[in-house]
């Protein structure tokens, strides 16, 4: 997700390194349009068409899959496409007004550093497969580096998403409110008037989701968990200096799939933008403890990339190749079925709809 053209010298003396040691697609007979509203104050109708597959086909073990991955286990190339995915999105910043340099310097050149001690945890274990080097950093998500440029990341994510918005401001509107419009109406919908008092926001990066819950549901107590203790420094940062709301925070540095935190504690519990960079058995491990986690009555959200979605079946080879050189779990996400992981968890009602061009959300509810 986050990635930058400079490197990290040109940062300051206050940059610090840590480095931690299918099938063939079946075609559907036609295409769907799915409607949901933005959250822009016209309350305007957006239509996002699914694609004519199952998913893309440059994932699973089609022909065109196998040579991708050819092409990237092949280290010399892997080497210039981690470069050019970086270069991709550093570009679709910039374009887009996203100051993505200043952003990262801004970061990296204050007392961020100060929060690390409060945060970290230094009994947990990380899985295998966040050790990884994925997003085109060979620490993953373990690093300053990473934490600083991950804010300007999911900005430019916004603008990709929604290339005809005006602003970053629009583009918010539409991803960020779709999303949080399908986790308020299920909520009222099949909780039976359970109120939203303590929201889970698992996988909380630098905390950019975790603020957007807290606009939303104002009297909600906020629990941003991750497994970087970087990017909760950089949250608890971000959060200090944001403006004054009437929630409350807390940041934990744990592990989604077994996070310690009491049973049934939450009333929400959100993953966004995570499960594309998690092999499928962790999924199916979120899903379940995200089940234990929720009060009866409780909501279950997912947002994440559409294997459905029309624009991500088309994109242009140069770009599904760039993006799954910095995934190396995209095909496990792709080719798992959500929908049945997370109804084995023990979830019902649960439903999925195009939010945007490229994301779906999808939402359940733990029974009484």
């Amino acid at each position: 997700m986050a990635l930058c053209a400079l490197p990290p010298s040109q940062y300051g003396n206050h940059y610090h390194s840590n480095r931690t040691t299918v099938t063939q697609q079946t075609r559907r007979k036609s295409a769907v349009t799915v409607r949901m509203t933005a959250s822009s104050g016209g309350g305007r109708l957006a239509s996002y068409e699914e694609g004519e597959l199952e998913r893309p086909n440059w994932t699973g073990q089609t022909p065109l899959s196998r040579l991708v991955g050819a092409l990237i286990s092949f280290k010399p190339f892997y080497s210039v496409l981690k470069l050019g995915a970086r270069q991709v999105l550093i570009s679709t910043a910039e374009k887009t007004n996203v100051p993505w340099r200043e952003m990262t310097k801004e970061i990296l050149e204050s007392d961020v550093y100060k929060e690390m001690e409060s945060i970290q945890n230094t009994s947990i274990v990380y899985p295998d497969y966040y050790l990884n080097p994925f997003h085109a950093y060979d620490e993953g998500n373990l690093s300053w580096l990473a934490a600083a440029e991950a804010e300007a990341a999911t900005m430019s994510m916004m603008r990709r998403a929604i290339p005809d918005a005006s602003s970053l401001e629009e583009a918010n509107e539409i991803v960020r409110g779709n999303w949080l419009n399908a986790i308020e109406q299920h909520h009222q919908q099949y909780s039976g008037n359970l109120k939203v008092r303590d929201i889970l926001d698992i996988g909380c990066s630098v905390g950019v989701s975790t603020r957007f819950l807290a606009d939303k549901f104002p009297s909600a107590t906020l629990t941003g968990l991750d497994l970087s203790p970087y990017f909760l420094a950089v949250a608890k940062y971000k959060e200090k200096r944001s403006p004054q709301r009437s929630n409350s925070f807390q940041w934990i540095h744990a592990n989604g799939e077994s996070t310690g935190l009491d049973s049934q504690s939450f009333d929400i519990v959100s993953i966004s933008y995570v499960l594309h960079e998690c092999p499928a058995r962790a999924t199916i491990n979120l899903a379940k403890e995200s089940f234990r986690l929720l009060r009866p009555g409780g909501t279950f959200v997912v947002t994440d990339n559409s294997p459905k979605s029309k624009k991500l079946q088309e994109l242009s080879p140069v770009l599904f190749t760039l993006m799954k050189s910095t995934e190396p779990f995209l095909d496990e996400y792709y080719l798992l079925d959500l929908e049945k992981a997370v109804k084995d968890a023990g979830f019902m009602n649960v439903q999925t709809i195009l939010t945007d061009p490229r994301h779906r959300t999808l939402t359940a509810t733990v029974p009484y």
